[in-house]
């Protein structure tokens, strides 16, 4: 489930609710790591990958924001953010910088993309013991998965910008907004939270906009058509402007 890949697509049919195939489809990497990468993931990334027995108690995974002077009374008040697809990980690096105040959990597969992200976080010899973000925390695995492990109402925000679009009508059911999926996503968004979905694909923009109208769950504002102020840029943003691709910007509320 990651960034926006152009192609043109079939007519548009939203189908039954039949759930999303249980695999990843997709590249994990698109060439041979580089041995700066290899380190990122085998020393990096294990120091801020999401514990899954936090899931229940998923502030449990960032009791390192007692550092910054928070004691546990505080951090089970703190918000819960989750950004599923991040990319190269521009957005959750400015997000978690604008708002250290957030627990931030971003999940990408894409092993280039999650190097990307880590060689910003930490300097070149770094790699095992330089400081990380304490409001940060990786999930390298399916989204999906770790949605099902979170409690009720437990997250405040949740972002998707520019995931694949998978615009052949036969992938369909690979797309992340899928009918069979939102009664999860509804369930671990606590009422009144916000769902950010952006996309360039003119084939996903007609599917997302579909599905959702054929929802009761969440509060659906026409999409924007330029990025609404507060939402960081990406670089896959930025090349889809470039191409002359226009973005729609979903900005949902959980009922």
């Amino acid at each position: 489930m990651g960034e926006d890949r152009p192609g043109a697509g079939a007519e548009i049919r939203v189908p039954a609710l039949k759930p999303p195939a249980e695999r990843l489809y997709g590249r994990h990497r698109t060439h041979r790591l580089r041995p700066r990468q290899q380190k990122l993931l085998e020393q990096t990334l294990p120091r801020l990958r999401f514990d899954p027995a936090c899931a229940g108690n998923p502030l449990l995974a960032f009791a390192q924001l007692r550092a910054n002077g928070k004691v546990w009374g505080e951090i089970r008040h703190t918000p819960l953010w989750l950004e599923v697809g991040f990319g190269s990980g521009e957005h959750a690096l400015a997000q978690i910088t604008a708002y250290p105040e957030v627990a931030y959990i971003a999940c990408e597969v894409f092993e280039n993309g999650i190097c990307s992200l880590l060689s910003r976080l930490v300097p070149d010899g770094g790699e095992a013991d330089a400081p990380l973000p304490p409001n940060l925390r990786l999930w390298d695995g399916d989204a999906r998965t770790l949605l099902r492990l979170l409690p009720d109402a437990s997250l405040d925000a949740l972002f998707l910008l520019f995931p694949d679009p998978w615009p052949k009508g036969r992938h369909a059911k690979r797309r992340f907004v899928h009918p069979s999926l939102l009664p999860l996503i509804a369930r671990v968004l606590r009422p009144g939270a916000e769902w950010r979905i952006a996309s360039d694909d003119p084939t996903n923009q007609q599917w997302i906009t579909e599905v959702l109208a054929a929802q009761s769950l969440f509060i659906t504002p026409p999409p924007g058509t330029t990025r609404p102020r507060g939402w960081p840029p990406t670089r896959y943003e930025a090349k889809a402007i470039a191409a002359g691709r226009q973005p729609l910007y979903w900005s949902l509320h959980r009922l």
